[in-house]
């Protein structure tokens, strides 16, 4: 049986969604005296119990707003043109499923969606919000325009799939536990267009996942156009695994990509690996090879034998202007240099490497974020280091990343055995790899990224990341099936607060989240332990 933890013992009290299983006389109730976890479906759970990252704080109670073929987004008078760009795409959001007008207007007063800045709103922070349905309608509150964008997606899971339809009447108060909440994309190894990113980032940003990291070059590929080095997209992109066309995509084109993630709240991080994971560079420039001769290009899926020639000024004369263009096509602060994998480059030569790019993303005014590998380097004062390491990663590995951290480095992480999307589900997954072991829904969930990596303290951790490498992913249906329902869950690791990540009650809210992920005709893993509808 299973117990509904309550913030308040009274009648309609505060549920904090998440702390998880219901309470006894209920579950009794509903299934009698042998009910078992597990044993609700998802539609019996009610609207504010199916929100998906859990809320900080939900409060159910009384009448609803009726949504329907009269309702208005009123942006408020005097709002920013940010504001009204928010309502737009809600609107735009809501109206594709229902079929509603949803205009958007001026005005504070009036029933409808109300979204109202509030430079003094308490207990959102930066990116949270606050809630309130009522009969006269709902009003969205926060801070920042980032905040209502979030409260938006909130009110989509209150909405009937199809609307028209009624919003509960509560109050929701959430804003998220980690400032970084990413997923990662390779389009390295198998090439995505900007179109089916694009998807991706939507995806992604109904949950609240707020940072895009694409992974744009390696062995296999070389995916975004350099003006100052035209060969490595017009040669270096057209491969790709298993000997396809490959492809690249134009600087417009990844302009276009920002500032449509740009407008769902999501920066992107564009990364350039290096020293290692570089032979697509090198096949298409001779003059980056220490002897002076091109490779063929790569389509298997080995990864250390290639690196960049640490002892030419040539490299790093390529790296600042390669560099240099990624910057000013980035709004974001962070460029991700890599720094994993790269066993063709002894150690000595990689710290010293690795001095001198990270040098040219600060003159290029960017931050540094690579893997962590460079932790047994010398990070720069602000370098954010991403940890990809799992339960079997050496010790001697863990605690460079630890002093790293003490050393006052950010850490994202993204443990192998638990975030990449990669990774197979069981056995019979097809594709996926699994070199880190199999990687399940709740293994995927059940971990507190807080306590993960004992010497780090949860104030060095900046956020969590679930990347998706593509050495066997090659089509849309491939990216979906990988990425959801686990993606989820990392939404909502990165969100929700520390008491509400219950697997028990999280299958639930996943399992609810079904008919959302059908309607969009996303592809997902039908996990064999989730109670799906």
């Amino acid at each position: 049986m299973r117990v509904l933890r309550r913030t308040l013992g009274t009648l309609l009290g505060p549920l904090v969604l998440g702390l998880a299983p219901l309470l006894a006389t209920a579950c009794t109730a509903a299934h009698g005296d042998d009910a078992r976890p597990g044993d609700r479906r998802p539609a019996e759970l009610a609207p504010y119990e199916r929100l998906l990252p859990a809320p900080a704080s939900a409060q159910p109670g009384g009448p609803g707003y009726a949504f329907g073929a009269g309702t208005v987004i009123r942006t408020g008078p005097g709002s920013r043109e940010e504001v009204r760009q928010v309502g737009e795409l809600l609107a735009e959001q809501l109206r594709g499923p229902s079929g509603l007008p949803l205009p958007v207007v001026d005005g504070a007063e009036g029933d409808g969606i109300r979204l109202r800045l509030d430079e003094e709103a308490e207990g959102v922070g930066d990116e949270g919000y606050r809630l309130e349905s009522g009969p006269a309608g709902v009003t969205l509150t926060a801070r920042t325009p980032a905040g209502l964008f979030h409260a938006g997606q909130t009110l989509r899971q209150l909405v009937p799939v199809a609307g028209p339809g009624t919003v509960p009447g509560g109050t929701v108060t959430d804003k998220p536990r980690f400032a970084y909440r990413g997923a990662m994309l390779d389009i390295a190894r198998h090439h995505f267009t900007v179109e089916q990113v694009k998807r991706y980032v939507d995806q992604l940003a109904q949950y609240k996942v707020n940072t895009l990291h694409v992974h744009l070059t390696d062995d296999q590929g070389w995916r975004l156009a350099v003006d100052s080095w035209p060969r490595l997209a017009e040669y270096g992109g057209g491969s790709e695994v298993g000997g396809g066309p490959g492809g690249y995509w134009t600087k417009d084109e990844y302009r276009e990509l920002v500032a449509y993630a740009g407008r769902r709240y999501v920066d992107v991080v564009p990364e350039i690996d290096m020293p290692g994971h570089v032979n697509a560079a090198l096949a298409s420039y001779a003059e980056l090879n220490c002897d002076g001769k091109a490779p063929a290009r790569y389509t298997g899926t080995k990864v250390g034998f290639s690196s960049l020639c640490v002892g030419k000024e040539r490299t790093y004369e390529f790296i600042d202007e390669v560099l240099g263009e990624l910057a000013e096509l980035t709004p974001g602060r962070y460029l991700h240099i890599g720094g994993d994998e790269a066993h063709s480059t002894p150690a000595a030569d990689y710290a010293a490497f690795m001095d001198r790019a990270q040098a040219v993303v600060g003159r290029h005014g960017k931050k540094v974020m690579a893997w962590h590998q460079l932790a047994a380097a010398r990070p720069a004062e602000d370098a954010v280091l991403q940890y990809w390491g799992h339960d079997k990663t050496p010790a001697a590995e863990k605690a460079a990343v630890v002093a790293a951290a003490k050393a006052g480095h950010p850490v994202v992480l993204s443990p192998a055995d638990r975030l990449y999307l990669d990774m197979k589900y069981d056995a019979q997954t097809k594709p996926g790899l699994a070199w880190a072991g199999y990687v399940p829904v709740q293994r995927a969930y059940s971990w507190d990224p807080g306590s993960y990596l004992a010497g780090v303290p949860e104030s060095a951790v900046l956020g969590v990341e679930a990347p998706l490498w593509t050495e066997t992913v090659a089509t849309r249906g491939d990216l979906e099936l990988m990425a959801f329902p686990r993606v989820l869950g990392l939404a909502e690791l990165g969100w929700s607060p520390a008491g509400s990540l219950s697997w028990e009650a999280y299958r639930e809210r996943l399992a609810a989240q079904a008919p959302r992920l059908d309607a969009q005709d996303i592809t997902y893993y039908r996990a064999p332990d989730v109670p799906w509808s």
